[in-house]
C-alpha cells in the first residue's frame, strides 16, 4: 500500500512537497509514480521513479519544475514541486508497482496495472 502526505494551498510561483510512503514491496524493486486524474481518461503520469536505481521520468509540463526522489531507507518517494502555476491545481495520486520496465513506461501504464494507489492529496495553486 501507499500513503500520501503533503499538498495544500500555495500562491502561484510557490512550492510544495508531496510524500508517498510505500509498504509491501520487495526491498527496492518497485517504482513509484505521481499521477493526476484526467476526466474520461487514464490518470496522467506526472513523475515516476524506479526506487532501485533512481531513474526518473517527467511529464513535459513539469520538467524543470518538479523533482521526484526516493529514500529507500524510509520506503518513501518525494515530489518536490516548484514554480507552481494555477494549471498545476489538481488531486495528485501516488501509485506503486513492482519494478519491471523503464520509468517512462511505468509512468504511462494504465491504472489497473499499478498494485497500490493512494487516496489522493489536493494541490491548489492560486493566481
Amino acid at each position: 500500500q501507499v500513503v500520501e502526505s503533503g499538498g495544500g494551498w500555495v500562491q502561484s510561483g510557490g512550492s510544495l512537497t508531496l510524500s508517498c510512503a510505500a509498504s509491501g514491496f520487495t526491498e527496492d524493486k518497485y517504482a513509484v509514480g505521481w499521477f493526476r486524474r484526467v476526466p474520461g481518461k487514464e490518470p496522467e503520469g506526472v513523475a515516476c521513479i524506479k526506487m532501485g536505481d533512481g531513474t526518473t521520468f517527467y511529464e513535459d509540463s513539469v520538467k524543470g519544475r518538479f523533482t521526484i526522489s526516493g529514500d529507500i531507507a524510509e520506503n518513501t518517494a518525494h515530489l518536490q514541486m516548484t514554480n507552481l502555476t494555477p494549471e498545476d491545481t489538481d488531486v495528485y495520486y501516488c501509485a506503486a508497482v513492482t519494478d519491471w520496465a523503464t520509468a517512462e513506461v511505468m509512468c504511462s501504464m494504465p491504472e489497473y496495472e499499478y498494485e497500490a494507489w493512494g487516496q489522493g492529496t489536493q494541490v491548489t495553486v492560486s493566481s
